[in-house]
């Protein structure tokens, strides 16, 4: 299912920038002055405009629903995959730490200052 809506999507893609690629700027109407406008009678006596405009929309639509449709099936594939791979949790297992399980220490810290040795004086520093 997937498969196909990627290919939908992708050929969706293509056929939007095809007929983007098509369409005339709005500055191309000033040709039609000097005897350009003949190219247009295919689509009729108002131009091209309407096809290419309702074409383009509703390729649009198509690609956000396909764009959605995907989205949701990434959301879906990355949520079973997720699950499969975690962990179980073992409720045997107790939450809480107890105080016995906590190491005694018997010594008490050094004393740090003792051990410092001494910074020079002003005048000893190299200038």
């Amino acid at each position: 299912m997937d498969k196909i809506i990627l290919v939908i999507h992708v050929l969706t893609a293509l056929a939007i920038i095809g007929l983007i690629l098509l369409q005339q700027g709005k500055g191309a109407e000033a040709g039609a002055s000097f005897g350009a406008g003949a190219s247009q009678t295919v689509f009729g006596s108002q131009g091209s405009g309407n096809f290419f405009t309702r074409a383009t929309a509703i390729l649009a639509a198509i690609f956000f629903v396909t764009s959605f449709g995907l989205a949701v099936l990434a959301k879906q594939q990355a949520a079973v995959s997720a699950t499969a791979g975690m962990p179980i949790v073992d409720e045997s297992i107790p939450a809480v730490v107890e105080d016995s399980d906590i190491p005694v220490v018997d010594q008490a810290p050094a004393d740090a200052a003792g051990e410092l040795p001494e910074a020079p004086e002003a005048e000893d520093l190299p200038k």
